[in-house]
């Protein structure tokens, strides 16, 4: 079998709350919402961090002025798949880079929220293709993998933790979204649509993107359909596990 046939198994849903750690507004909604939505529809609680606001991107915008509306946009989008909390860190947007900032402001954000998994996006080199990765991207999702690690830790980061914050040393899991080593994914069939939503509520960013005409359903589903043939679905959504259990 081709990598592109290989079964995917699903992911555990015996956990209560995830944290969605990525670069950008607009990461979540390119792939992986309707795997959020399907999960909030279950009742888990799910918390969003962003680790910039998006403001470099959309080039017809100065930074001051996208910033903002990114971060609505991306309220909204979350809203539309019943996520109420969204974080946004104040990262650089473009020049995130890997290191003890990034990962112990990552840690904090798991010491608050205190989840059983968290999420985020693709950090591989590329995307299974020859083109690479944004740099964002690869960084955020390293600290992320790293910051689970350290938000167990008391003397790591030690300066984060008072009388109302303490070290949780219980994420059981990292899962990165949309990486080309998948082996796990989430049926989205019938919260598809709510994925859907959830892209088309960024309407400033794919304008600049000057993707015309740009359907996102048909976007998504070019995604989903093969990855819900692995599953044996409709839709899905694909995510590579790090176990943060030893010896799994």
């Amino acid at each position: 079998m081709t990598s592109d046939e290989t079964p995917l198994e699903p992911l555990p849903e015996d956990w209560d709350r995830a944290l969605v750690v990525v670069a950008h507004p607009d990461d979540v909604e390119f792939g992986a919402s309707a795997a959020v939505a399907r999960w909030t529809d279950q009742g888990k609680t799910v918390v969003y961090c962003m680790v910039t606001s998006g403001e470099a991107g959309i080039d017809s915008l100065p930074p001051a002025e996208s910033g903002p509306l990114r971060e609505a946009e991306e309220i909204a989008s979350a809203s539309a798949v019943g996520v109420e909390v969204v974080e946004f860190l104040g990262f650089p947007d473009g020049t995130v880079e890997l290191g003890l900032p990034l990962r112990a402001a990552i840690a904090q954000q798991i010491r608050t929220h205190r989840p059983d998994v968290v999420v985020t996006g693709n950090f591989r080199d590329t995307w299974g293709g020859s083109t690479p990765n944004q740099a964002d991207h690869v960084a955020v999702g390293r600290a992320a993998l790293h910051a689970a690690q350290d938000a167990g830790n008391r003397w790591i980061f030690a300066d984060q933790l008072t009388d109302e914050l303490e070290p949780w040393g219980g994420v059981r899991a990292v899962w990165a979204a949309g990486s080309p080593r998948s082996t796990h994914a989430v049926d989205t069939t019938a919260t598809f649509a709510r994925g859907v939503a959830s892209l088309a509520a960024q309407k400033a960013y794919i304008a600049g993107l000057g993707w015309e005409p740009f359907d996102p359903a048909e976007f998504l589903a070019r995604m989903s359909r093969p990855t819900g043939k692995r599953l044996g679905t409709t839709h899905a959504a694909a995510f590579e596990v790090f176990s943060m259990s030893w010896g799994d």
